[in-house]
């Protein structure tokens, strides 16, 4: 999570049970988990995306399964971003059952008691669970050792400014303006301050523009962003937000006309060193398929470096208009035969695939491309191919390669078969055999493709 991670894996998964959608995400890898909360019968707070249909359960119960299954697969932090639209007796309960429950592996101070200069790194925090959410104060003032309570106008005025940062979900922040009495008594029951000093590094603020973000916040704050405002803002400022994510982290959530939890492409925020980029993890497809093989690296901790341009807090990168940083390169694969790949529909019989393979690159928007080999008819035993497939790519530290068998279909689309996909940084020069993934990114065993991989130095006289 420190500044040099492009982040945990990060899930927002609100359409499916916390016993299976959730805790199959954390047993995945993911690293930052949103929950989403709102006041319960008999004082007890749910779980359950508002205003739908979907299941709720018990908050407490929610927090035993993050317990059980956090550190299964990795040992690194797990983030749990809260959803918070509870009352201030719900929210109580709230604090109650993480400290409770999570007991030793809740973090609800700084790691040596000091005020921090840096976000500690995914190493320091191993095996702890660390809440994101609003604040009432700020860690400076958290970490004081005062007997004496703060007095009442202090904390009206820091209660006030938190309900001012209350749009930060809102695609397009609101103007501040001064409150009335009125309201700042009703700010008293947005949040408790049992809740608020759970949040330690994570303090969730509003995003007005990045001059505000750079006069006004501070490194262990965190700005939401919809998946239309960030592609806004790297259009319109992709290197500010590069900069930006050098020293506060981002987190970019789906749009919410995506009732289908469909997924976007997550590379275009990767691009611009978007630290979390929340996934709805049950919905299988191209989209996870990136998230997957992104995080399969660094032996799927859940973490992942960021390229050193997108640590520096002077660089000049821009994901829109990429000058590459380091020296272009050309990559030439030979896909040469398959083995044993599946049939698409098992309940014809006889039914045998007619198979091609497609190459794709996703990264920053020139080095995009993607080329195919034709296709063998009838044969998904032993298909032989022997056709070179050729890309140039800027901005090789960024980009990832997908490989796709289909089973081609002249009257309709063609059908998926398997894929792959891997960071180009993780790839190995020779002749290499591919183990195709289904669907779900669940092996085809003994499925693959056999191919000859060479990359070279340079793009001159090479055509994508």
């Amino acid at each position: 999570m420190g500044r040099g991670s492009l982040g945990g894996r990060s899930d927002l998964d609100p359409s499916c049970p916390w016993g299976w959608g959730s805790c199959r995400a954390l047993k995945r890898g993911c690293r930052c988990v949103e929950v989403d909360i709102w006041d319960g019968p008999n004082g007890e707070p749910v779980v359950y995306h508002g205003h739908t249909l979907t299941s709720r359960i018990p908050f407490k119960d929610v927090v035993a399964a993050i317990a059980q299954y956090a550190f299964q697969t990795s040992d690194y932090p797990v983030i749990l971003s809260l959803e918070n639209h509870c009352s201030w007796e719900q929210q109580e309960m709230i604090a109650h059952h993480l400290t409770e429950i999570l007991g030793e592996q809740l973090l609800s101070t700084t790691l040596d008691g000091q005020l921090p200069t840096q976000l500690p790194s995914p190493e320091e925090l191993r095996r702890k669970i660390l809440v994101k959410g609003k604040k009432l104060r700020t860690l400076e003032e958290d970490l004081e050792e005062e007997e004496e309570e703060p007095e009442e106008s202090e904390l009206e005025g820091e209660q006030e400014a938190e309900l001012e940062l209350e749009a930060q979900f809102e695609s397009e922040p609101q103007e501040l303006s001064p409150r009335s009495k009125d309201k700042k008594k009703k700010v008293k029951a947005i949040l408790c301050p049992a809740l608020s000093a759970l949040v330690v590094y994570l303090k969730a603020v509003s995003f007005y523009s990045f001059a505000h973000s750079r006069e006004h916040y501070r490194f262990y704050e965190i700005s939401s962003f919809s998946e239309a405002k960030a592609k806004s803002l790297i259009k319109e400022s992709g290197n500010e937000f590069v900069q930006h994510n050098t020293w506060q982290l981002s987190r970019v959530y789906p749009g919410g006309l995506r009732t289908d939890s469909s997924n976007y492409n997550p590379q275009e925020f990767w691009n611009a060193g978007c630290q979390m980029v929340a996934m709805n993890m049950q919905t299988a497809g191209l989209e996870m398929d990136l998230c997957d093989g992104l995080f399969r690296q660094n032996a799927g901790c859940g973490y992942v470096l960021k390229p050193d341009f997108l640590r520096d807090a002077q660089s000049s990168f821009h994901p829109e208009r990429p000058i590459s940083p380091s020296k272009a390169q050309t990559l030439l694969i030979q896909v040469i035969s398959g083995q044993q790949l599946p049939k698409v529909d098992d309940s014809k019989e006889g039914s045998i695939v007619d198979p091609l393979v497609r190459v794709e690159i996703f990264g920053v928007r020139p080095d995009t491309a993607r080329q195919e080999t034709s296709y063998v008819e009838n044969n998904g035993f032993n298909p032989y191919w022997g056709q070179t497939l050729c890309f140039r790519v800027l901005v090789p530290e960024l980009a990832l390669l997908r490989f796709v068998v289909k089973d081609y279909d002249w009257k309709s689309r063609n059908d998926f078969v398997g894929q792959y996909t891997l960071p180009w940084n993780c790839m190995q020069q020779g002749y290499r055999h591919i183990h195709l993934l289904s669907k779900d990114g669940i092996s085809l065993h003994p499925a693959s493709i056999f191919v000859h991989i060479c990359i070279r130095e340079g793009i001159e006289g090479v055509e994508s």
